[in-house]
């Protein structure tokens, strides 16, 4: 089964986790590219001043200066990367000049013939042709326990929500946002004082488990799918300051 993994340089929590997912794939499958979007939590067209300027608004200086020295390190130090990461495992790297769902990009994907498509923190929408491209479908993995908590951001919510457990669901990507038939979903405890960062880091794991045997059962061909449902659904969006100013009330921690 040849794979195309649609993901993001996101130097924090992917790097390794995409490494341990093209380390424990079946042999019956291979990665044959990956796409690489830019990570971008505002919008690909904003300026990075801009970008930085809205993350102090909303987050606050110290979330930005923790998180800019963090990214300061990854990037002093070599591996680190996504990038780097499928160098090394000699996944061949996508570099497109449009969107994905243009036909251009399109007509690139389908050079590689992929039987499956798998985003992984994919930050673009998916159109209908891009969806259909590969026989086996389009995977996504969301971290959150679909239906509820679609949409940006899940682990800010469910810590701000006092969620008691939270989890990932790995479905078959849809016209919709997060609304697509489940094929595997797994359960995830939120510990008394986890950090989002702590969270963000189990669920990501756990989520490339859910992947890894989500392609098993693609490959059988024997799966009951779990439903997805619009009327059960909740969605959150990115939040504002204040949100983020609840959050600390709530005594709930970023890292």
């Amino acid at each position: 089964m040849k794979i195309v993994i649609l993901t993001q340089s996101d130097p924090f929590y992917l790097a390794a986790n995409i490494r341990y997912l093209l380390n424990n794939l079946p042999s019956h499958t291979k990665v044959t590219a990956t796409i690489l979007f830019k990570v971008s939590p505002f919008g690909r067209r904003e300026s990075f001043l801009n970008k930085a300027k809205r993350t102090v608004k909303i987050f606050g200086l110290r979330f930005f200066v923790f998180y800019g020295v963090k990214f300061i390190l990854y990037k002093l130090v070599p591996g680190n990367s996504v990038k780097s990461v499928l160098n090394k495992q000699g996944v061949p790297i996508i570099n497109l000049e449009k969107d994905i769902n243009h036909p251009a990009s399109l007509n690139v994907l389908k050079k590689y013939e992929p039987d499956l498509l798998i985003s992984i923190a994919g930050n673009q929408i998916f159109k209908q042709e891009l969806i259909d491209l590969a026989p086996n479908g389009c995977l996504n993995l969301h971290t959150a326990l679909l239906p509820k908590y679609r949409g940006l951001m899940p682990s800010f919510w469910v810590l701000k929500n006092n969620e008691k457990e939270t989890g990932v669901s790995v479905f078959f990507v849809d016209k919709g946002i997060d609304s697509g038939p489940i094929l595997v979903q797994k359960h995830l405890p939120i510990d008394e004082g986890m950090t989002q960062a702590e969270l963000i880091r189990k669920s990501k794991r756990l989520g490339m488990n859910a992947i890894l045997e989500a392609i098993q059962l693609i490959h059988l061909g024997n799966y009951t799918l779990i439903g997805n449902s619009d009327e059960d659904s909740t969605y959150f969006t990115f939040p504002t300051r204040e949100d983020v100013l609840d959050f600390y009330n709530l005594r709930k921690r970023f890292y």
